[in-house]
């Protein structure tokens, strides 16, 4: 992983894109390293009787994503200082892929801080499935 410093941000930037295919293995694994043991995350039955299609990904999984993303792109010295904005406007389904997204909106120093704004998204077979949002990183000068 390459350390990326403030000095080399280019607002309007991509960031290299991160995908996740979602086997049920990957969902039962990620509901159990959140404890989210809601059968609506690794229960296709259960699921769909709630009006879900399949069983699907939940927020703190898709939350990982974004980090994943955000991560390879800011190096281990970069922090995440905030997510904002972050909503969910369909279901991350077994069997999909969800492939996450991101650009440089704005670059800015408060102090000895470099700060950057990442426009966030994620999506999947039916488009955009979580986001836009933001997410604000620092980065060392």
């Amino acid at each position: 992983m390459t350390q990326r410093r403030w000095e080399d941000v280019v607002i309007g930037e991509a960031l290299e894109p991160s995908r996740f295919p979602l086997s049920v293995y990957r969902l039962v694994m990620a509901a159990g390293a959140n404890r989210d043991f809601n059968a609506i995350h690794h229960n296709s039955e259960h699921a769909k009787s709630t009006g879900a299609p399949e069983m699907y990904a939940n927020t703190l999984f898709l939350q990982g994503m974004w980090e994943k993303c955000v991560r390879g792109y800011i190096g281990l010295a970069g922090t995440i200082k905030a997510l904002k904005a972050f909503r969910m406007s369909s279901f991350n389904t077994v069997g999909d892929t969800v492939t996450v997204y991101g650009t440089v909106e704005r670059k800015w120093r408060e102090g000895d801080a470099g700060l950057v704004e990442l426009r966030m998204w994620s999506e999947n077979r039916n488009g955009v499935s979580v986001g836009p949002g933001k997410v604000i990183v620092t980065l060392p000068l």
